[in-house]
């Protein structure tokens, strides 16, 4: 991915060392701090066919506890489809040997388009002939805690069908050798399009995502020019009136290592290096990205969101108080006061 993971979410994270348990609790339901909804159409859920989307590039170090990850779901129903982005390494053997081991209708190896990190993920979203009830999103580093399928479908299978539906979480944070290093910053406020304009909350490796939402995301394909597929698809399923779900409970263990393409930094050189790339106009070029594709598909957004969408696109161009005025009415907001402070100083120098 890039280095602008960090400022897609926008707030800082307290690393705290020490041991934490491997196992997750199947039966400890969290979000937010409350219980999580139980699912009443248990054996539905436990029968649905989950496609994983993978893409790799130059990811022999860890991919092999990446896919045994998989292996370990206590929801059995998956396949994956794996797209190389052309490594060089020993990736491609790999993903053979799981293939001669899982079977060709378990995982399916396919080439990517080489076009960067976004470009893979999107070509997999968009592939019309992987048939699925449920869609994940996977990096080629991690390690997904056994329950992770489980606690996303126990939540996706309560949004009635025909409605598109995405579940996202927060992660656990290790180091290459898979030590506990903290955990990613948690998100209290509930997922809205007038969030997603500003923000990105769910990593793409934690989000799954239900069949409406992957036809939603189908249909609008053409045309795309988005800096990640996670934030993309925060902003499409939510404008278009879908569900959107963040769990607190840790659904992965997150990686940091030198090699990977996206990380966290909660350092003092890393918040500089985010407002240097504020200052540099990063942030505005990301959202005129954003609104310009957005307008692409308007006619699928809701009402309330075109009216939102609208306000937003030509308040951020006006000048100072016509501006900071037309933000206030947009009710665009971030996760954290640290966050919405930042968001009011890119608003107040026209960098948004």
């Amino acid at each position: 991915m890039s280095q602008v993971s960090e400022m897609l979410s926008g707030d800082t994270l307290c690393k705290v060392h020490g041991s934490a348990e491997r196992s997750a609790t199947a039966n400890k339901k969290e979000c937010n701090g409350v219980g999580m909804v139980t699912n009443s159409s248990g054996e539905n859920a436990a029968a649905a066919k989950v496609a994983i989307l993978l893409c790799t590039y130059h990811g022999q170090r860890f991919l092999a506890g990446q896919l045994d990850s998989f292996a370990a779901q206590t929801h059995p129903n998956w396949e994956v489809w794996a797209s190389d982005d052309g490594s060089k390494d020993a990736t491609h053997d790999i993903l053979e040997r799981y293939r001669a081991k899982w079977g060709g209708e378990r995982l399916s190896i396919h080439c990517g388009p080489a076009e960067g990190f976004a470009a893979n993920f999107l070509s997999l979203t968009c592939k019309a002939d992987i048939a699925a009830d449920y869609f994940a999103y996977s990096d080629q580093d991690d390690i997904w805690e056994a329950d992770k399928l489980q606690r996303a479908l126990e939540w996706l299978s309560t949004v009635p069908e025909g409605v598109p539906a995405l579940y996202c979480s927060r992660t656990r944070l290790v180091d290459g050798d898979d030590c506990e290093i903290g955990l990613s910053p948690l998100f209290p406020k509930k997922p809205d399009f007038a969030n997603a304009l500003v923000q990105s909350i769910g990593g793409g490796n934690t989000m799954v995502f239900n069949m409406a939402a992957s036809q939603l995301l189908r249909d609008v394909c053409n045309g795309l020019s988005v800096l990640t597929h996670d934030w993309w698809n925060y902003l499409v399923i939510s404008g278009c009136g879908g569900k959107v779900f963040y769990d607190a409970h840790p659904s992965l263990r997150y990686r940091q290592h030198s090699g990977n393409l996206v990380g966290m930094n909660s350092s003092w050189m890393a918040r500089l290096a985010r407002i240097r790339m504020l200052f540099q106009g990063r942030f505005r070029q990301w959202n005129d990205e954003h609104i310009a594709s957005l307008q692409l598909m308007r006619d699928r957004l809701t009402p309330e969101n075109r009216q939102l969408l609208d306000l937003w696109a030509t308040s951020r161009n006006r000048w100072l108080l016509p501006r900071m005025w037309g933000l206030w009415k947009t009710g665009i907001y971030r996760q954290t006061i640290f966050g919405n402070v930042g968001l009011i100083v890119a608003a107040i120098f026209k960098k948004i």
